[in-house]
């Protein structure tokens, strides 16, 4: 089963270097829709797998100065008590519950479905938005509208452990249409770190982490990435974006039917 994990930790590493985005949203459900892993658990080791990797990523992004330290401030401000606060909630009520579980499988599903509307319409999304530059927020409106916009991914973030990638970058070409491509993704993923290491620790406390199923992901995950980012170049972005659309379309219909 062991070898099973690395070569699905491979697979989704792979995609993950080559879209930029799938991490949670593929994880979590091969977790518990092939593997039979309970909800919260595949949502407590993945977002452990997250940190990690994201920790990684955020290092290559600083030295390359592309995270805007600021709106990571501004996001981590709403982020962090939210999941503090998803977490208490997650205890108070029994995360390791059958009704819990069956909320948080639905939750996952719901959060693969707003990934799959950002990837296919975050282009339409930035189109209308340099249309229309008298429609964007500034100064005040823009930070607080940040600070919710945290504070809601920490919430679906710590539930089902989806929503950092896709969807958070989604968030910030709405809110800040002048960042590069590069600025979202480093941006992106430097305020997922404290997050998803947060989120990971409550999932730890709620006892809600697999150990040696976290390592066995990692042994895969990194070849995997690596490859993928090699062969991004060679194969179309719209074809991979059309590609883990209709796959995580799939994984929705099944997670809730």
């Amino acid at each position: 089963m062991s070898m099973t994990y690395i070569v699905a930790g491979f697979a989704v590493g792979l995609l993950v270097g080559m879209t930029g985005v799938g991490g949670g949203s593929l994880m979590t459900p091969l977790l518990t829709l092939l593997f039979g892993v309970s909800p919260s658990v595949a949502v407590g080791t993945d977002l452990a797998f997250a940190s990690i990797t994201k920790g990684a990523g955020t290092i290559t992004h600083r030295f390359n100065r592309t995270v805007q330290w600021p709106i990571v401030g501004r996001l981590c401000l709403g982020a962090l008590p939210a999941a503090l606060l998803t977490t208490l909630a997650l205890r108070e009520f029994g995360a390791l519950d059958k009704e819990i579980g069956l909320v948080i499988r639905y939750s996952i599903a719901g959060s693969v479905l707003l990934t799959v509307v950002a990837l296919l319409f975050r282009g339409k999304l930035l189109a209308w938005i340099n249309a229309h530059p008298d429609r964007q927020l500034k100064g005040r409106p823009l930070a607080a509208a940040t600070i919710v916009s945290g504070a809601v991914l920490g919430v679906l973030v710590t539930v089902s452990s989806i929503g950092a990638g896709a969807i958070g970058a989604t968030l910030l070409v709405f809110l800040y249409p002048k960042l590069t491509p590069a600025e979202v993704a480093g941006t992106d993923i430097a305020y997922a770190v404290p997050l998803t290491a947060i989120a990971a620790a409550g999932h730890w406390w709620l006892g809600s982490i697999d150990w040696m199923l976290l390592l066995t992901l990692l042994v895969g995950s990194v070849p995997g990435i690596t490859l993928g980012a090699m062969a991004s170049r060679a194969v179309p972005e719209r074809f991979l974006r059309a590609l883990l659309a209709t796959t995580l379309t799939g994984v929705a219909a099944k997670l809730v039917f």
